[in-house]
């Protein structure tokens, strides 16, 4: 099974000093996509001004736009590190384990709109780059990504897709690969928002921790059960119920 998760905008600062390294990234198959993205960020953050415009920040967020003038030579994290908020909060991957980690290294992607899915464990630099943003240089990133990241995810086996809407535009699960969404709602079925995110965070930390083989809805509805986790099948999507 791989987990298909969404990038947060919040990041931790920081990291040691080992620059990224596109080559080492998760799907390889992606280099070239990835390496026109990181060229046209860098171009972009030479001009702070056009930066701002182009990447709508704010004047308290004009400190991010050093951030990505320095991609290829600043310091470096885990991906599942890098992310902060919410949905990350609730998966507190720093408080796992070895062996819960060496999990979602293997078994989560994290999709970010520079560098598309990367392994959670993947080592990748600050930025600010967000699903919806065009950048000169790159075409609309729905058309850099889509097809591109489709591709890259058919022999992924079954994937459970956790990921935001804006970002399954940039690279939808191909039909031919067995797959669910999750949508988090409450009993009586209405989605929420306020709680999406935590909820999604701790089931991912569940699975870390229990770590079973999963290589179909069926079998996740069935851990789901044994585990007490309100997971239901919504007619070709999938349910995690939570109170609300």
């Amino acid at each position: 099974m791989k987990i298909l998760l969404p990038p947060s905008e919040t990041k931790r600062p920081g990291g040691t000093e080992r620059p990224l390294e596109l080559a080492r990234l998760a799907l390889p198959g992606l280099t070239a996509q990835r390496e026109a993205v990181l060229h046209a960020l860098v171009e972009l953050s030479a001009d702070p001004v056009a930066a701002q415009r182009v990447l709508g920040l704010s004047d308290r967020q004009v400190g991010d736009i050093a951030h990505n003038r320095t991609l290829r030579t600043g310091p470096t994290m885990a991906a599942v590190d890098r992310y902060t908020g919410v949905l990350y909060e609730a998966l507190g991957a720093g408080s796992l384990d070895r062996a819960a980690r060496a999990w979602l290294g293997r078994n989560v992607l994290i999709h970010s709109a520079p560098f598309g899915p990367v392994g959670a464990l993947d080592r990748i630099p600050q930025y600010r780059l967000a699903a919806g943003t065009s950048i000169p240089g790159v075409p609309p990133l729905r058309g850099h990504w889509a097809d591109a990241v489709s591709d890259a995810l058919g022999d992924q086996g079954f994937m459970l897709d956790l990921r935001s809407e804006a970002y399954v535009a940039l690279g939808p699960i191909p039909a031919s690969v067995p797959s669910a969404y999750v949508r988090v709602v409450t009993e009586a079925g209405r989605a929420l928002n306020h709680f999406n995110k935590k909820a999604k965070g701790e089931l991912v930390r569940a699975l870390a921790l229990a770590r079973p083989r999963i290589g179909s809805s069926g079998a996740l509805l069935h851990w789901a059960q044994s585990r007490g986790v309100r997971l239901r099948d919504a007619g070709g999507e999938l349910e995690l119920v939570v109170d609300g």
